[in-house]
């Protein structure tokens, strides 16, 4: 069933590749060093800091992969987006402050002056592996088949390869050339266009007449036997995909290691022109991320209902896989000639686009300082960096094309959303850890660091392998946490061997000192200037407003 795309909507879809293509390259048009390259010229304002944070994070596999799991597992996904609270503002209070006055480009630079080369590197080489083989690849997985899917039977209908092509060639071209400040008001500009995409679909979702608004929805959902509800916010601790027990734990850790030690998210506050900018831009994707249970997980809700309805009035065949409800919707609710199926077109190619450039970036910033000039090419000058840069971007974006026409799949019945913290839920921890521990332990131990993120690892395979085997064998744990560990409880687990293996390192080695100390969250504010902050430039009265409001979405939805 294509979409009906008229000349308005084609008009809008290609505008908004070229207004992005046109705004990177005016963006970054004089990138004539590496702190222009990489961090922008830290000149960026706090708004410039919210939108790319907030484009970075949110992309196709929100819009398609969340509602998605709104449809088919319920409201519960909303934790990905009320923990996320938790990790910006440690972020902004605990961990940046201490990065900044740093003047670090990159966070495994953290992990070198704190501890040694050996976790830093440990850290970059991960970094760089998940952002090209799963994010990138992921982005241009899921925004080709969506878009495949919205165009089918079109003008301008395209196949899944040519999908890739067109991600891969427009977010190269404006980062290649334009660096940082390019990908930042790339992503402004594109997190605008996701907004408007999400809230159209999310609006004419809820003024079905199947679905009667969010009230309606809300007593529908009551309606129905209690195991069949979706809006429960947390879930029993056995359910094998989102536990209440492991959303408190386990992803938790993946929370503070994505928001608080992650190398393509801190870089957009590093680049702020001021740690005030810095801190109230983080705050402020706080807020637009209290957006997104209500315009996309409760849209997928909402979507069920539809579906189910269509269903029965033979308007559908049958219900569709989680990763295509979000283009299913659009087919059924997203009126003709108007321009919104364009808009929403854009929005959704604008997510993507904001996410892999982000990566594109990040990723080269690892591999030019990380391992280039500190391991080939130490005196580097400023141009031949940023020409580094540039050929990795090429590099990465070659590599991540290519993984992602290799997974392609026309029945991807599973939750693409939820695949990627399960996996990179093995590594996680032990880099979480090492953070943690470095910035509220004066004692942690580089062989400590080291050993716990080597190890942890390997412990995570193991620990998940004994529970299969255990539970087999009749374990009581079954009714407790299932049949199979969970990935959030694996990830909770790990974290904790993580922290007893670098603290008993740590101990026997007898490591602290004032060397140390330079470089947790109590020497950098003892080193502080001590000045006081006033209340109009200081971003803490409003990150006490977003922590409440998020506190009270836990407690209604329960």
């Amino acid at each position: 069933m294509p979409i009906p795309l008229t000349a308005l909507d084609i008009g809008i879809f290609v505008a908004s590749i070229l207004a992005v293509l046109a705004v990177g390259l005016w963006a970054g048009r004089r990138e004539d060093t590496s702190e222009d390259f990489y961090l922008a010229g830290k000149t960026v304002p706090w708004w410039g800091v919210a939108g790319s944070i907030f484009g970075t994070n949110v992309s196709a596999d929100h819009l398609i992969g969340m509602l998605g799991i709104g449809y088919s597992i319920g409201f519960a996904q909303a934790h990905f987006e009320y923990g996320a609270i938790a990790g910006l503002l440690m972020l902004a209070f605990i961990f940046l402050p201490l990065y900044r006055r740093m003047g670090l480009y990159t966070l495994s630079e953290y992990l070198a002056r704190r501890y040694d080369d050996r976790s830093s590197v440990l850290y970059s080489a991960f970094n760089i592996l998940t952002m090209v083989a799963v994010r990138m690849a992921l982005g241009f997985y899921i925004g080709a088949r969506a878009l495949s899917f919205l165009l089918e039977g079109t003008p301008l209908e395209l196949g899944y390869g040519e999908g890739i092509l067109i991600f891969a060639l427009v977010t190269a071209i404006y980062t290649v050339v334009g660096g940082l400040k390019a990908v930042i008001w790339t992503d402004v500009m594109q997190s605008v266009l996701l907004l408007l995409a999400a809230v159209f679909v999310a609006a004419l979702v809820f003024v079905q007449p199947e679905i009667g608004g969010l009230g309606g929805l809300l007593a529908k959902d009551a309606a129905l036997p209690e195991a069949e509800q979706k809006f429960h916010l947390y879930l029993p601790t056995d359910h094998p995909q989102l536990p209440w027990t492991g959303v408190f734990s386990g992803l938790l850790i993946i929370h503070i290691f994505y928001w608080s030690t992650n190398q393509f998210i801190a870089q957009r506050a590093l680049a702020a022109r001021s740690e005030f900018d810095a801190q109230m831009g983080i705050v402020a994707a706080g807020f637009l991320k209290l957006l997104i249970p209500f315009v996309s997980i409760a849209t997928g809700v909402a979507a069920g209902f539809l579906f189910e309805s269509r269903v029965a009035s033979g308007e559908l065949s049958g219900l569709p896989l989680p990763d295509d409800a979000f283009p299913l919707l659009v087919q059924l609710v997203v009126p003709a000639g108007y321009g919104l199926v364009g808009i929403i077109t854009a929005g959704l190619i604008g997510a993507i686009l904001s996410s892999i450039d982000s990566m594109m970036n990040s990723g080269a910033t690892l591999f030019t300082f990380d391992f280039y000039r500190r391991f080939i090419h130490p005196e580097a000058s400023e141009a031949r960096l940023v020409l580094v840069g540039r050929v990795a971007i090429v590099v990465f974006v070659v590599a991540a094309a290519s993984i992602a026409g290799a997974i392609y799949t026309e029945d991807a019945a599973d939750n693409f959303f939820l695949k990627v913290p399960a996996q990179i839920g093995h590594v996680v921890p032990g880099m979480a850890v090492a953070f943690l521990m470095g910035v509220w332990w004066r004692r942690a131990s580089a062989t400590g660091a080291f050993w716990a993120m080597l190890v942890s690892p390997l412990f995570s395979l193991a620990i998940e392998w004994a529970y299969g085997a255990w539970v087999a064998d009749g374990s009581a744990l079954s009714g407790v946490l299932g049949p199979q560990l969970n990935f959030l409880h694996r990830t909770a687990l790990t974290a904790m061997f993580a922290a007893a293996l670098l603290a008993a390192l740590s101990l026997r080695s007898g490591a602290g000192g004032p060397e140390a100390a330079r470089y947790t969250w109590r020497g950098q504010r003892e080193a502080a200037d001590g000045s006081a902050e006033r209340f109009r430039t200081s971003a803490r009265p409003w990150a006490w407003v977003l922590g409440a409001c998020t506190v009270v979405m836990l407690v209604y939805f329960a």
